[in-house]
């Protein structure tokens, strides 16, 4: 199978998802299991007005991603960085992202039963 490790990069108490100085010895724990393949990291970054406050987060994940990989931890390559959802995905791709959410702007705001 193969998965992304959620990050909780921005340390968000309301978020889930790894830290970032667990993320490497999660991964090596995974590394060792013959039918999961970890092909990247995500994380949910805040909500902000300015999207630009994000940047730090995105790149913070992709440091980490650069940093694992150059480690060269046996069944271990990542490629995928999963970040950016609707409000803050340019910027997302900017610093990397290879795979974003934009269900909103797809499909609008979710209405939520009251």
């Amino acid at each position: 199978a193969n998965i992304l490790i959620e990050v909780n990069i921005a340390r968000e108490e309301s978020k889930f998802g790894l830290m970032p100085e667990e993320t490497e010895e999660t991964i090596r724990k995974i590394a060792v299991m013959p039918n999961i393949h970890v092909g990247g990291l995500m994380t949910i970054a805040p909500y902000v007005e300015d999207p630009e406050e994000n940047r730090v987060h995105f790149q913070n994940l992709r440091k980490l991603l650069v940093d694992i990989n150059g480690k060269n931890i046996d069944n271990i390559s990542m490629g995928e960085l999963s970040m950016g959802m609707t409000g803050d995905y340019e910027v997302a791709i900017e610093e990397g992202a290879t795979c974003i959410r934009v269900g909103t702007g797809i499909f609008g705001s979710r209405e939520y039963d009251k």
